[in-house]
């Protein structure tokens, strides 16, 4: 069943799709309604107006879900399938194109030519009047005048049509030519063009990888695929044209062996270091602009004329020939392009780095696939599943090696024959090692548990050690003075600062990651506890007092009552900070846990990946909040109330 949600993402999305719009509309609608008939027995700011919104619930979630499906081109996924494959069609045409257009003025604002011809005439000044006179000799010196002199005038005769051969305007012509072809093709209508049976043989558009299926597999993607071969053809004989004219052509051979000779004359000083390299420097800038010229890839603008004019009626015939594609992409395709790129189509913009929602959700499914064997789990571990935890290991994390040795009397020896009879101690060792077998018991396993009882175990010693101190903190003036200074000088250090140094202490094993999560918890607890516990009313104390109640009875009925709303407030915001704080050192440090997991797909670019990680970390993090405000409203029902 898995397997065929699968393969029909786009079928399962648009259904999704449908749903959520349905349920947007209702949701409006519904709210309107509600909203009409309370309008008149609530007035603004009364809390209970806030109560009982889920309905704006819904609508929100579906806002969200729909925004994730159109800009991470989920709905043109599902509603037009073929669409980015006949897309990575036309990508092959721009590529097959894209040296012709990037020599023309087509994709910039001027042509190649005619930016040689401005920089390297620049150029050719600037060195004519910088020509360091003291490093030549001088006849080499008239010698530099005549190369730079050279060079120009050949830039001169390449940007004069009357120096363009016979020859060189015949090819230019046969590509022109090639071009207007190309453009005739595509107003034809594509019924000529037919998908081989390998097309549409390919997996549908985001079910493998790459995502985008590279063969043409309707009739318009065949068309554009077999002009996109004509065009890379015609591209290679434009790249393969020279204008060199034959005056060009000896001016060319003449400045050669100018400047050869140039470069093995000696300085006008030998001797001075900084003239030698002065003259060196300077010759490799003459050459170079030579260089840049010597190719014959300068043409005038009046010759390419009639080139740039066949490809821009080719691009825009090409536009043309797109038909409602060009609409599906207008629309559908916000923010970005499908790329042609070697050898596959690539999804640019957010299509690229916003995965689609039922490509996360085929991502999530295959992590929490417990069959570790058929790819399940993710580098060795589950998701999320269960094992058989050997009791023995627990009992060993709880009896330390060195109480065994206080026990009265001494381990076991060796016999004269060499055997050994273990003793009670012995026997008390090996429990505590965990090496005595005591059965077994279910246990949770995977990333995400490992992540999971690192915050609950440090949460755990946090409130546990955090609110008695905070309490106390709040009610003793010695507490006071003396316990915050030392939680002020760590509070505001960012945990990641401590990261380095605790786990480099303890090891990327849990109890480094546990301690660094308990000083978080820890201090953000004695922060609230302390706050709630300074905040008692002052005339409710001394009224408990004036009744004779004791120091304790005050601090178990009036102060922590009157604190447990910023415990509880404080015990939501640690669980947050701990989570933040857990991904960055699971990412620094560690094998397993959802940090590993997103740290990973990172290096390696799985966009999906790092998203399934984002959302499973948020839907925790929901979870507990949600857990929380229940035992808030449960436990804490005069919050908020005076």
């Amino acid at each position: 069943m898995l397997d065929w949600l699968s393969d029909n993402r786009a079928i399962v999305a648009a259904i999704i799709i449908l749903l959520l719009v349905g349920a947007f509309l209702w949701s409006i609608a519904y709210g309107i309604r509600q909203t009409r008939l309370r309008e008149k027995d609530q007035v603004f700011g009364d809390p209970e107006r806030t109560v009982g919104g889920w309905f704006w619930a819904i609508c929100g979630v579906s806002v969200l879900l729909l925004a994730w499906f159109y800009f991470s081109w989920g709905v043109a996924r599902a509603f037009f399938p073929q669409a980015a494959n006949e897309l990575c069609q036309v990508g092959k045409l721009h590529e097959a194109v894209s040296p012709v257009t990037s020599s023309l003025a087509i994709k910039s604002r001027y042509s190649k030519s005619k930016t040689l011809l401005v920089r390297n005439s620049k150029q050719l000044e600037s060195l004519r009047a910088r020509l360091p006179v003291e490093a030549f000799t001088v006849s080499d010196v008239s010698r530099v005048k005549i190369v730079m002199s050279n060079t120009q005038r050949l830039i001169n005769m390449m940007a004069t049509p009357d120096f363009v051969g016979a020859e060189t305007m015949r090819e230019i012509e046969e590509v022109n030519v090639g071009f207007a072809g190309i453009t005739n093709a595509l107003a034809t209508a594509p019924e000529q063009w037919m998908a081989s049976e390998k097309a549409l043989a390919q997996p549908s558009w985001g079910t493998s990888e790459p995502e985008i299926p590279l063969l043409p597999i309707s009739a318009r993607g065949a068309k554009f695929d077999t002009l996109a071969t004509e065009a890379a053809i015609l591209s290679k004989k434009f790249l393969r044209i020279r204008n060199l004219s034959p005056p060009a052509k000896s001016l060319i051979d003449e400045t050669k062996m100018m400047i050869a000779a140039l470069k093995k004359s000696p300085s006008a000083n030998d001797k001075d270091l900084k003239l030698v390299k002065a003259r060196t420097t300077y010759m490799k800038a003459v050459d170079r602009i030579f260089k840049r010229i010597d190719d014959g890839k300068i043409f005038p603008a009046s010759v390419m004329a009639g080139m740039q004019s066949s490809v821009q009626t080719m691009l825009y015939q090409l536009e043309e020939a797109k038909g409602g594609l060009s609409y599906v992409e207008t629309l559908f395709f916000p923010g970005g392009d499908i790329i042609k790129s070697r050898t596959q189509c690539t999804e640019q913009g957010p299509g690229r780095w916003l995965p689609k929602p039922t490509d996360v959700i085929a991502t999530f499914f295959a992590l929490a696939n417990p069959d570790l064997e058929n790819g399940g789990g993710y580098k060795g571990t589950t998701l999320l599943w269960w094992k058989w935890l050997p009791v023995a290991h627990v009992v060993a994390i709880l009896i330390p090696d060195g109480l065994v040795d206080l026990l009265p009397g001494s381990y076991g020896e060796l016999d004269e024959s060499g055997g050994f009879q273990p003793n009670y101690k012995d026997w008390m060792l090996s429990l505590a090692q965990g090496d005595v077998y005591m059965g077994a018991i279910p246990m949770l396993d995977g990333h995400i548990w490992d992540s999971l009882f690192r915050v609950l175990v440090a949460m755990f010693f946090g409130i546990t050690l955090g609110v008695p101190l905070g309490i106390y903190m709040g009610v003793s003036r010695f507490c006071k003075s003396f316990f915050d200074p030392l939680i002020e000088l760590y509070r505001p250090v960012p945990p990641l600062a401590w990261a380095p140094l605790i786990l480099t202490i303890f090891g990327i094993q849990d109890d480094g990651k546990i301690f660094l999560l308990f000083m978080v918890a820890f201090a953000i607890m004695v922060i609230s506890a302390r706050t709630g516990a300074t905040g008692a009313q002052l005339s409710k104390i001394r009224a408990s007092h004036s009744l004779g109640a004791s120091d304790q009875q005050i601090l178990r009925y009036v102060i922590l009552p009157n604190a447990l709303p910023e415990i509880m407030t404080g015990v939501r915001i640690s669980i947050g900070v701990c989570w933040g704080t857990l991904v960055a050192a699971e990412m620094l440090a560690g094998t397993t846990g959802v940090g590993f997991i997103e740290n990973v797909a990172r290096t390696v670019s799985d966009y999906e990946l790092i998203w399934v990680t984002i959302l499973i970390m948020g839907l925790l993090g929901l979870i507990f909040d949600l857990m929380m405000r229940w035992a808030i409203a449960r436990y804490i029902p005069w919050r908020g109330k005076g």
